[in-house]
This record gives structure tokens, C-alpha cells and sequence, in this order.
């Protein structure tokens, strides 16, 4: 099972847009578009996991709130700076969400299924 955080990014939106116009005109199926949804949820998620390799690090003047359920935390924190190499951010209020990317089976970092 893969993450189905980035169906609320830009892109992932698009897609869930675009594919609920190909069920509307008949050219898909409801189960093609879940597929399709899942397929996206595994590449994304393995594309982040083994293609990015910028790291940036960061600092809150507050932790306002945290959470630790089913595997991801949830943070809410104030004041946060974020650095990378030579460049330098300052926001007032940010949530990050964290999930352990190694709890995923091999087939799902693959971008395989066994059907």
C-alpha cells in the first residue's frame, strides 16, 4: 500500500479531475480510474524515495501541536525557518506530515502489482 498524500497536490488533483471527465463520457471505467489512481500513488511516492536528493533542514521558534498515528506524524509548527545550501526561507506557520517510506512491500516500491 502506498501513501495517497500527493492526490491533493497540484498534480494529483488534475488527475482525479481529468479522470473523473473520462468516466463522465464513458471512454473509462470507475475501476480504471482507481487503478489509475493507485498507479500514481506508487510512482509518486517511489519517485520522491529514490530520485530526490536535495535535503533541506529547518528550525521552529514553536512546536504548536504534533500527532502519531498509524505511522505518520503530523506537525504543526510556528516561526519555521528552512535552509538549504544558499538559500533561506522564513514562514509564520507550516504543517509537516512524515511517513516512514521503508513500511512499504517491495512490489509497491517497484511500482509492480501482481495482477
Amino acid at each position: 500500500m502506498s501513501y495517497q498524500l500527493y492526490r491533493n497536490t497540484t498534480l494529483g488533483n488534475t488527475l482525479q479531475e481529468t479522470l473523473d471527465e473520462l468516466i463522465q463520457y464513458g471512454q473509462i471505467t470507475p475501476a480504471l480510474a482507481v487503478r489509475v489512481l493507485v498507479q500514481f500513488d506508487k510512482s509518486i511516492n517511489a519517485a520522491l524515495s529514490n530520485r530526490v536528493k536535495s535535503r533541506v533542514t529547518f528550525k521552529a521558534a514553536k512546536l504548536n501541536t504534533y500527532r502519531f498515528c498509524d505511522n505518520v506524524w503530523t506537525l504543526m509548527l510556528n516561526q519555521v525557518e528552512f535552509r538549504e545550501v544558499h538559500e533561506f526561507a522564513k514562514v509564520d506557520k507550516v504543517k509537516i506530515v512524515a511517513c516512514d517510506g521503508k513500511n512499504l512491500n517491495a512490489n509497491d516500491e517497484l511500482g509492480r502489482t501482481d495482477r
